[in-house]
């Protein structure tokens, strides 16, 4: 699956052009994501040039890489793209209808392939993890 990650607002506190504190378990989540289900993950963010490059190397700099950056695939340019819409399968990103969920929430739902479904109240209550077992409610 692919999935494009927003940056300001979803792995950072949004203080764009600056870039904000890491928001709890964003970058961990994402770096699982990867390691347990191979998804691709491309940053989809609207920061370009040095602001672009900075969050890049934050993310790089706590073990975060993506597959592409603002693109459907690595070697994507302006001058090769067909369209400026990405064809990602799912998007995490704070400005989606009602907000971001917990990084548990996004996981759960993740692993569990229920990532389609309208999040409602009750499927946020059902991935709410006990706080001794931890976020992925495995270590």
């Amino acid at each position: 699956m692919v999935i494009a990650v927003d940056f300001d607002g979803t792995i950072v506190v949004h203080e764009y052009p600056k870039i904000g504190k890491e928001i709890p378990f964003a970058i961990t989540t994402l770096k699982k994501i990867q390691e347990e289900f191979h998804h691709q993950l491309i940053l989809w963010t609207v920061r370009e040039g040095v602001e672009l490059e900075e969050a890049v190397q934050f993310c790089k700099e706590r073990g975060l890489e993506f597959y592409a950056i603002n693109a459907n695939y690595p070697e994507e340019t302006d001058e090769n793209r067909g369209s400026r819409k990405l064809t990602a399968d799912l998007f995490i990103d704070d400005r989606s209808l009602g907000g971001i969920p917990d990084w548990g929430v996004i996981y759960q739902m993740i692993k569990t392939e229920r990532h389609l479904e309208p999040i409602s109240n009750e499927l946020v209550n059902e991935y709410q993890v006990p706080k001794k077992k931890g976020l992925f409610g495995i270590f």
